[in-house]
């Protein structure tokens, strides 16, 4: 007997009745992370996530691929929001209340991913996600799966981002 798998590779149905994938599993490298919203900052590869809020002007999360220490991924979310919003500070969104309590920064955690790219390159479907990924979470000995850092915003809610908790059995260590 096999176990499920964590992930499904979405798909749609053609025009002759039978069912293609609508993704592809996608492997980030230095060369294609540019073209899919990561930024270079000191030799990591950062991108900010939303949580799914299509009001998200700003990410509740960030990836960092890799397993890095926490302080550098913190670095890497302040430049990350610094040259893709041209902010300079992390703990509130642009336009926050300043004398709102904001949390301190939570820490990061050592996890593992999976990135979909939409579409399957053999059948495009012209729709508005062309080219885009998604990413979701999946332990360690999952198939294709990308060691990633990933840190909450310290201004999202807790749970907008989804990030795994270890304190809570998630696939995740805490980050040194």
């Amino acid at each position: 007997m096999t176990a499920p798998a964590l992930y499904e590779i979405e798909t749609c149905e053609g025009d002759d009745g039978t069912m293609h994938p609508a993704e592809q599993v996608w492997t980030p490298c230095a060369d294609g992370t540019a073209d899919h919203g990561f930024i270079a900052h000191q030799g990591l590869f950062v991108a900010g996530i939303d949580g799914g809020a299509d009001d998200d002007l700003y990410p509740v999360g960030f990836l960092v691929l890799g397993h890095q220490r926490w302080a550098d991924t913190i670095e890497a979310a302040a430049a990350y929001m610094s040259r893709t919003h041209g902010w300079r500070d992390l703990p509130l969104y642009p336009d926050d209340d300043p004398t709102a309590l904001i949390p301190r920064i939570p820490r990061a955690v050592h996890t593992h991913g999976v990135f979909l790219r939409h579409p399957h390159p053999d059948h495009g479907c012209a729709c508005e996600w062309d080219d885009t990924w998604r990413m979701v979470w999946a332990p360690a000995t999952e198939r294709d799966v990308v060691p990633i850092t990933a840190l909450r915003h310290p201004a999202a809610s807790v749970t907008a981002a989804g990030i795994p908790n270890p304190d809570t059995g998630a696939p995740a260590t805490w980050a040194v």
